[in-house]
């Protein structure tokens, strides 16, 4: 108990710090450039200790949960008793199928409940008059992101060049551009970014981290980040891809 008392106070402590200068560049432009009182500034403060503790909390179920059950499931998943039984076998790429489908599954799961993905959807779908789903662009960001998670997971157990995948997503995307709607491709861009948020980030961090701790050959340092970066380009792919279908789609429709 005493232990868990220290972290939160250390914690709080660390927060307050990085919080800061936030705070008072918010304050510096309020008062000394804009010389305007801040309405409701009780209130103020007590969002802003809400805030503080909210992360520092946040920040503590990171460290004890979320981390160590991401890294915990990876090392499960490439345990080679789990992979070959007691008879053993030799180390292919293939026999990681279930690695393969929990990158998937959590990718979709931790960025459809992504809070910043729900906050920029709701307000794609208010401007652009319900023209784009809130629901169609959530589940297109987290396919994305499930798609691209997968194929991190591969190539980290193929021990593949990370330039490589990321130059031809990228690629995908230059082309992608050319046709698809000029309305969803700023949206598209933005959709890789809001992915990298509170809830993504963690698991994906420890999952590729456990990754390569686990498969032989491989370097957490070397192969062990990377996940990130999939899953920021392959969201730009996918919603691309649901404008352009969506598009092709509604010209069927008012063909007919």
């Amino acid at each position: 108990m005493n232990n868990l008392l220290e972290v939160i106070i250390n914690t709080s402590w660390e927060t307050m710090r990085d919080v800061t200068p936030i705070i008072a560049t918010l304050f510096f432009f309020q008062y000394v450039i804009l010389k305007q009182p801040i309405a409701h500034l009780l209130r103020v403060f007590k969002g802003l200790l809400f805030v503080i503790f909210g992360l520092s909390f946040f920040l503590i179920g990171l460290q004890e949960a979320i981390f160590p059950l991401g890294d915990t499931m990876a090392r499960q998943l490439t345990d080679p008793y789990f992979l070959y039984g007691e008879q053993g076998g030799e180390y292919l790429w293939h026999d990681y199928g279930w690695v393969y489908l929990f990158g998937f599954s959590i990718g979709f799961a931790t960025t459809f409940a992504e809070p910043a993905l729900i906050a920029v959807s709701l307000k794609a779908q208010e401007i652009s008059g319900g023209s784009i789903s809130s629901f169609g662009l959530r589940v297109a960001v987290a396919m994305g992101v499930a798609i691209g998670v997968s194929i991190g997971c591969f190539r980290i157990i193929t021990g593949g060049p990370l330039w490589a995948f990321i130059v031809v997503a990228y690629v995908t995307v230059i082309v992608q551009t050319f046709f698809s709607p000029k309305s969803i491709i700023p949206l598209a861009y933005d959709s890789g970014g809001v992915t990298t948020s509170t809830v993504t980030v963690p698991l994906l961090a420890a999952l590729g981290l456990g990754l390569a701790s686990t498969v032989p050959g491989r370097s957490p340092v070397i192969d062990g980040f990377g996940l990130i970066a999939f899953a920021s380009v392959f969201p730009i792919i996918t919603v691309l891809f649901y404008a352009q279908i969506s598009l092709w789609l509604e010209r069927h429709h008012s063909n007919h």
